[in-house]
């Protein structure tokens, strides 16, 4: 099946996660480097937009995510537009480098640091209606960027229970509990991927 992603991050992440057994392809390995763009306001319907783009160009079985970072004191921003939050085109650490200097900026002098990570995916085959599933993990924003590993919002994000950053975790720790891995743990129990 094909995970419609182009990040090397979050397919490292997701293939990480899945068992051997289950062989996914990134939109690199067949060759589609189009952009899908991400017109819907929510995270489900970027994620339906892309599974279904995908889907109906290749016919054969295919998953998109999309996940936002909800901060409570930004009345949930940055949500859905967190990939795009500064408005700074380039590569991803360029982005995210300027998402975070934005996110810290709107966060000055602001007590309340409460945040979520929420991500859903879209799955969709020949045979059956688009399915959903979603992960959450709450925690809080760091007033600076700690840490080397990770993506995006990684190095200002510290989970709740935890007195580090997703950044500081190794991989297979962060795959425990965040919330790609909750949202795909949904995911593989339908499939099923064990």
């Amino acid at each position: 099946m094909i995970f419609a992603t182009a990040n090397r991050h979050k397919l490292e992440e997701v293939r990480a996660m899945l068992p051997d057994r289950l062989q996914i392809k990134s939109l690199s390995d067949i060759g589609f480097t189009d952009d899908i763009p991400e017109t819907e306001p929510t995270l489900e319907g970027n994620a339906m937009l892309k599974a279904r783009h995908i889907h109906e160009r290749f016919g054969i079985p295919c998953f998109a995510d999309d996940t936002g970072l909800e901060v409570e004191a930004l009345n949930g921003a940055p949500g859905v537009y967190s990939a795009r939050y500064a408005g700074v085109t380039g590569s991803s650490e360029v982005r995210a480098k300027a998402n975070i200097n934005k996110l810290l900026h709107e966060l000055s002098g602001k007590a309340n640091r409460k945040a979520r990570f929420r991500t859903v995916i879209a799955y969709i085959d020949a045979d059956s209606a688009p399915h959903f599933f979603e992960g959450v993990v709450n925690g809080q924003i760091i007033e600076e960027a700690i840490g080397k590993e990770g993506f995006g919002y990684d190095p200002v994000f510290m989970p709740d229970g935890y007195d580090i950053t997703f950044a500081q975790m190794p991989l297979d720790e962060k795959n425990r509990l965040s919330h790609r891995a909750k949202a795909f743990r949904k995911f593989c129990s339908f499939f099923p991927c064990k």
